[in-house]
């Protein structure tokens, strides 16, 4: 789709589509929401979380930026996981990575990005750092890039855990899961790394 009006265009088939498949459908959805997994992922064009896991609108919350980052200080990421887990109470957290990411390979470049990306994907910096003896035992360097988007979805769990918003659901009784996952942008297909 190249323009604003075929986006538009498919929306109102989109629509007709499903009014006719389910009546009720627009009803249901008008009112209110009760998703069972808030998603965290990177806001990369080819990886849209509905599509690449087959989830019916209601199914996800989602979160999307540059890389996946669930980071302390951004309150746009807190605001969501706040709702969604002590508002929604979402049982699932994902965050999903996925390989060939333009924001990991930002960071393992010599060259700085633009400003603000520059800033955000220093997160990515650090945690390749705190890794780095075993990303330099990996020649290749896609496999080091690969590594390094697995690492930083481990980070992110690690972040989401240690919250105040998930530490005070779980002290409350609330079962909140927290995963991470890795999609191959070669396959489709979702890997599971914790």
């Amino acid at each position: 789709m190249d323009s604003l009006d075929e986006l538009l265009a498919y929306n109102k088939d989109w629509a007709v589509r499903a009014k006719v498949d389910d009546p009720q459908y627009f009803d249901r959805m008008a009112y209110e929401q009760h998703p069972t997994v808030l998603w965290i992922g990177c806001s990369d064009s080819r990886v849209p979380p509905s599509v690449i896991t087959g989830a019916q609108p209601g199914v996800l919350f989602i979160h999307r930026n540059i890389a996946n980052q669930a980071v302390h200080s951004d309150i746009s990421f807190l605001s969501v996981l706040e709702y969604s887990v002590l508002v929604l109470e979402v049982p699932h957290i994902v965050v999903a990575g996925h390989y060939n990411c333009g924001g990991v390979k930002a960071a393992c470049s010599s060259k700085p990005a633009p400003d603000i990306v520059d800033h955000w994907i220093q997160h990515i910096r650090d945690i390749k750092r705190m890794h780095q003896p075993e990303l330099d035992t990996i020649q290749d360097d896609e496999q080091r890039e690969n590594r390094l988007v697995e690492l930083n979805v481990i980070e992110q769990v690690r972040n989401i855990t240690n919250t105040t918003t998930v530490r005070k659901a779980r002290a409350n009784g609330q079962t909140v899961e927290v995963h991470g996952l890795v999609y191959d942008t070669a396959t489709g297909e979702l890997k599971r790394l914790m």
